[in-house]
């Protein structure tokens, strides 16, 4: 085997047949499987979490259809190497088809001259693009691009899936068959835990254990929990604080929040803390939560809320994840009402797009005693002047009267 590719690289599948995983785009009956099995391809993006499979299934495209294949990653690469493969594509001696495939990895990187560029080969059929993005291609890639090709999501691998791809590491020739490995298969599910959906960590800590652990007496390398915990480290989280992640999860968080899980708003938080979120922008969401979803069921709640912001300003991390766990439950644990929040809403859509009328005379300032005889202020009455300090008065214009803006319930 070659010694300088790694163990992941070395084990990339080059056969539909090899690939593991995905079986919802890629099984038998689906479109993709028929697609590629007989070399009837058009543009796809393939987007989903590092270590899913995407570089590999472009691999195995690679190597199964008649059209020449070209690959070039975006962070490298630009509008040149675009030119250079159409170039190639059309040039009847070097290409007979007149068409080729062209995989850009990272495709989200390119801007939009960049994507504009190839636009109108995608277009014309010049290029069947396939374009791989750890990012929502929804969001980063031109609309014209996608809407001329196949959206397609992977998912991060099942534990079982990886599993599979370790098992088969330890015997192929090319991958680690050639070491005398002991390892339960225990261990080997617990690398498939650890590393939570990609392939790619999973074989790089198997790898980085296998070499730098001595042989034995008994000549084996034995690979053991501790060996394989001191190889891959922490449990790798699936979180890029820049990305879509960060937008589901702290949706996930909030919704959780607004729906008295406390239990699930930990569970985010903590994503968002490993993440490297800024503590601060999640103690405004906390906020926001305790205004607009508990609101007046529990003020306390934004008093809660506004402190622990108020403290993380002062101590920082790593104490601040205890002030924001603190408010996450006190605002999730609370009861619920977003009666003010709707009657904001209600209001503003009004006054917005209603002749809403004129501010009643009585209750309108006077602070010049001449605007007191214009009737200014004329009539008023002084709550507190009244037993219960209230009094009944007018105090929505003429044309609103009636209008009912804050329907408290219950909480």
């Amino acid at each position: 085997m070659n010694s300088n590719e790694p163990l992941a690289f070395r084990m990339r599948p080059k056969t539909l047949e090899e690939y593991v995983g995905q079986e919802h785009v890629i099984g038998k009956d689906k479109i993709l499987y028929r697609t590629i099995k007989a070399d009837r391809l058009s543009s796809i993006i393939l987007f989903g979490p590092p270590g899913c499979g995407k570089t590999s299934l472009a691999r195995v495209i690679s190597e199964t259809t008649k059209y020449k294949f070209y690959k070039i990653n975006a962070v490298t690469s630009g509008v040149a190497e675009i030119k250079k493969v159409i170039e190639e594509t059309k040039n009847f001696m070097l290409n007979p088809t007149g068409k080729s495939i062209l995989f850009i990895d990272e495709i989200h990187r390119f801007n939009k001259l960049q994507q504009d560029a190839l636009l109108p080969f995608v277009e014309n059929g010049t290029v069947i693009l396939i374009g791989a993005t750890t990012e929502n291609p929804y969001f980063e890639v031109n609309k014209a691009l996608i809407s001329r090709s196949m959206v397609i999501k992977l998912n991060p691998l099942t534990e079982e899936d990886i599993y599979k791809v370790l098992k088969n590491a330890l015997e192929r020739k090319d991958g680690l068959g050639e070491y005398s490995i002991k390892i339960e298969d225990e261990t080997l599910k617990k690398i498939a835990a650890i590393s939570n959906g990609d392939v790619r960590t999973a074989l790089n800590g198997l790898e980085v254990a296998t070499l730098t652990t001595p042989i034995a007496e008994d000549g084996y390398i034995h690979l053991t929990d501790e060996v394989i915990k001191n190889s891959i480290q922490n449990r790798k989280a699936i979180f890029d604080k820049n990305g879509e992640e960060h937008y589901d999860n702290i949706s996930a968080f909030i919704k959780s929040m607004r729906g008295s899980d406390p239990d699930a708003a930990v569970f985010y938080l903590a994503r968002a803390i490993n993440g490297g979120e800024d503590p601060l922008f999640l103690a405004r969401r906390i906020v926001i939560c305790a205004s607009e979803d508990v609101g007046m069921a529990n003020p306390n709640a934004l008093v809660v809320a506004n402190s622990a912001m108020q403290a993380i300003h002062m101590i920082g991390m790593p104490e601040a994840r205890i002030l924001l766990s603190e408010a996450a439950v006190y605002v999730a644990t609370s009861k619920k009402s977003n009666a003010s929040y709707l009657a904001i809403n209600k209001a503003l859509e009004d006054v917005q797009n209603k002749d809403t009328g004129e501010i009643p005379m009585h209750i309108r300032n006077a602070p010049v005693a001449k605007m007191k005889e214009l009737g200014y202020s004329e009539g008023y009455l002084y709550p507190h002047d009244f037993p219960g300090h209230y009094v009944e008065q007018q105090y929505l214009p003429d044309k609103m009267l009636g209008t009912k803006y804050y329907d408290f319930d219950e909480n």
